[in-house]
C-alpha cells in the first residue's frame, strides 16, 4: 500500500514538474515572441523607408550620356542608397508587359515615355523634408522634366512606424508583468503539491534554509530548461521566417539575437528564483489546520 502511495506520489509530483516547464517556456516564448517583434520593427521600419522612390524624369531630348552622369552625381549624393537608370525604351517594354498590349501600335510607333532615374533613400533620409530637398536640387538640372514621389505616402509610412513602434513596447512592457504573474502562479501550484512535504520536513527539525534550498533549485532548473526550450523554439521560427522573408528576417544582427536570448534565460532564472522563495516561505509560515484550506 504504502509502495502504491509512494509511486503515485511521485506521478503526480513528475506530471507537477513536466507541466510547469512547459507552463513556463510557453509564456517564455510569447514574450521572447514579442522581443523579436520589437527588435524587428527597425529593421521592417528600415526595408520599408528604404523602398520609397523618387522618380526622376528626363526630357524627351536628354542625352544617355548626360542622363548617366546625373545618375553618377546621385549614387555620390549623401543618402542615396541607390539609384535605377530606365530608358525610354525600356519603360515602353514594362508598359507593355503590365497591360498586356503594345500601346505604342495606336500612337503611330511613337514612345510617350520618358527616361528615368528612380533614386532610393537611405532609412534615415526617407522623410518629407529630406525628398523636398533633394527633388529641388534634381529640378534645378536642365535635362530634368519632373520629379515626383509621393509625400502623403511617405508622411503616412514614417507616422505609422513610430505608432507600431510605441505599441509594441507598451504591449512588450503589460506581457512582461503578465509573464512574471503566470510564471509565479505557475510555481506556486507547484509547490503546492509538496506542501505536507514542507510541514513533514519541519517537523522532523529541519532549518528553513535547509528547506527551501532544494525548492529553490528545481525553480531555477525549471526556468533554465524552459527558457533553453523557448530560446531553441525562437531560433526555429527565426530560420523558418528567414527563408521565406529573407529582407525582413537576417542574422546579420546576431548580437540583438544573442541579447535577447540572454534576457530570456535571465528572466526565466530570476523569476523562477523568486518565486519558488516566496512561496516555499509561506508554506512555511503557514499554521497547520491552513494547510488543507490553501
Amino acid at each position: 500500500m504504502a509502495k502504491q502511495e509512494d509511486k503515485f506520489t511521485k506521478r503526480r509530483l513528475g506530471a507537477s514538474y513536466i507541466s510547469s516547464v512547459i507552463s513556463i517556456t510557453l509564456v517564455l516564448f510569447v514574450l521572447g515572441f514579442f522581443g523579436l517583434i520589437v527588435l524587428q520593427s527597425n529593421m521592417i521600419s528600415k526595408h520599408v523607408k528604404e523602398n520609397i522612390q523618387v522618380d526622376v524624369f528626363m526630357k524627351k531630348n536628354a542625352k544617355e550620356a548626360e542622363i548617366l552622369r546625373l545618375q553618377k552625381e546621385l549614387d555620390a549624393t549623401d543618402g542615396v542608397k541607390y539609384t535605377h537608370y530606365i530608358s525610354a525604351e525600356k519603360a515602353k517594354d514594362i508598359y507593355k508587359k503590365e497591360i498586356g498590349e503594345d500601346f505604342v501600335q495606336f500612337l503611330d510607333g511613337n514612345n510617350p515615355l520618358h527616361a528615368s532615374i528612380e533614386i532610393h533613400l537611405n532609412a534615415t533620409y526617407a522623410n518629407v523634408a529630406n525628398l523636398k530637398k533633394l527633388a529641388s536640387k534634381i529640378q534645378q538640372r536642365d535635362i530634368v522634366e519632373d520629379v515626383r514621389f509621393y509625400e502623403d505616402y511617405v508622411e503616412k509610412i514614417n507616422r505609422n512606424i513610430a505608432r507600431i513602434t510605441i505599441f509594441f513596447m507598451i504591449i512588450s512592457g503589460l506581457l512582461l508583468l503578465i509573464s512574471i504573474v503566470l510564471i509565479n502562479n505557475t510555481i506556486r501550484l507547484s509547490v503546492y503539491a509538496n506542501r505536507f512535504i514542507i510541514r513533514s520536513m519541519q517537523l522532523i527539525g529541519a532549518s528553513q534554509r535547509f528547506i527551501r534550498r532544494p525548492f529553490i533549485w528545481r525553480g531555477i532548473v525549471q526556468g533554465i530548461i524552459s527558457a533553453i526550450i523557448s530560446i531553441a523554439l525562437l531560433i526555429s521560427l527565426l530560420y523558418k521566417l528567414n527563408q521565406y522573408y529573407p529582407d525582413l528576417v537576417s542574422f546579420n544582427n546576431i548580437d540583438l539575437y544573442l541579447l535577447l536570448f540572454a534576457a530570456i534565460l535571465f528572466l526565466g532564472i530570476i523569476i523562477s528564483w523568486w518565486s519558488s522563495s516566496l512561496s516555499v516561505r509561506r508554506y512555511l509560515r503557514m499554521k497547520i489546520d491552513n494547510l488543507y484550506l490553501s
